[in-house]
């Protein structure tokens, strides 16, 4: 009966009825304990990140007060003025050449990364094995033992103080060939590349109208960390640059290194530089979603 009333082309009640109850049956069936848990986890990460924007609307005299004042108050646009203003802090220029550097490192990573990954997933040529032994030996490598060498060739091209020297030496990782390396492995058909070939598309053709698209979801995870390692890096932009063209991270650390420390301009200056990060992440985030749903290949 349920079944004629159902009609051509349509599902039965029960059936059509079921399919969410079931699909959704394990997330209303956790305990309480796993909602308080997240809920904690929540709390704990978003709390940290609250206080700080909190206190970058207040004044000095309140940071240490015990209990803390939760609530933002009304000093913020005056705080980022005095920051912006501040003469040891460059911010706006520390803001800028982060921002340069992180794009710039960020979308010839994903290039070159992809590329390289293209060639060592699905391309035949000599030394293939051994050329991905080297680079998988790179990533073993501490970053710290080659600022020396580094920051040597960095004086010899004249590069000191120059924000292409931030940028030059991370256009392309290890990590970011192997990673995509391993997923173009997956996600890519042999049979796709031979019927591509079989059309005529050249060996780039081949990279950039299929291999890439596919690649999407992990070019995405991928440049989401590359632009926050980039953004986040300190290290080696103290060593190669001066206070007067610093990085975001840098302008933050003239800041704490002042005569008198003012927390509540760093606190502004944290919350302004964690803005960048906050709108990469749901940009590159739609396209994670947006590369799963239409460049993922079904095998």
């Amino acid at each position: 009966m349920t079944t004629l009333l159902a009609g051509p082309g349509r599902r039965p009640a029960g059936k059509h009825a079921a399919a969410p109850a079931g699909r959704f049956r394990g997330l209303w069936n956790a305990s309480p304990l796993t909602y308080l848990t997240l809920l904690v986890a929540l709390f704990l990460s978003i709390f940290p990140i609250y206080w700080m924007i909190a206190m970058a609307t207040r004044t000095n005299d309140v940071v240490a007060d015990v209990p803390p004042p939760l609530l933002p108050g009304g000093n913020g646009g005056g705080n980022i003025e005095r920051l912006f203003n501040n003469p040891d802090a460059f911010f706006a220029k520390g803001l800028l050449n982060s921002v340069i550097a992180s794009g710039v490192v960020t979308v010839t990573t994903v290039f070159f990364a992809s590329l390289a990954g293209f060639a060592f997933a699905k391309l035949r040529f000599r030394g293939k094995n051994g050329l991905l032994l080297v680079i998988i030996a790179t990533m073993m490598i501490p970053v710290q033992m080659g600022i020396i060498p580094l920051y040597m060739i960095m004086v010899e091209l004249g590069w000191q103080n120059q924000l292409q020297a931030v940028i030059v030496p991370f256009l392309v990782t290890g990590f970011g060939v192997f990673m995509m390396r391993q997923y173009a492995e997956q996600a890519v058909p042999d049979e796709l590349i031979e019927a591509a070939r079989v059309d005529g598309c050249t060996t780039f053709g081949i990279y950039w109208r299929v291999v890439l698209p596919a690649l999407r979801p992990a070019a995405g995870v991928l440049g989401l960390f590359t632009f926050m390692q980039t953004w986040n890096e300190f290290m080696w932009p103290l060593a190669v640059l001066n206070p007067d063209n610093p990085t975001v991270q840098l302008s933050i650390n003239n800041l704490a290194n002042a005569h008198f420390q003012d927390y509540t301009l760093m606190f502004a200056g944290t919350s302004v530089a964690v803005l960048p990060l906050l709108i990469v992440f749901i940009i590159f985030g739609r396209q994670i979603i947006g590369g799963i749903m239409e460049g993922a290949v079904k095998a």
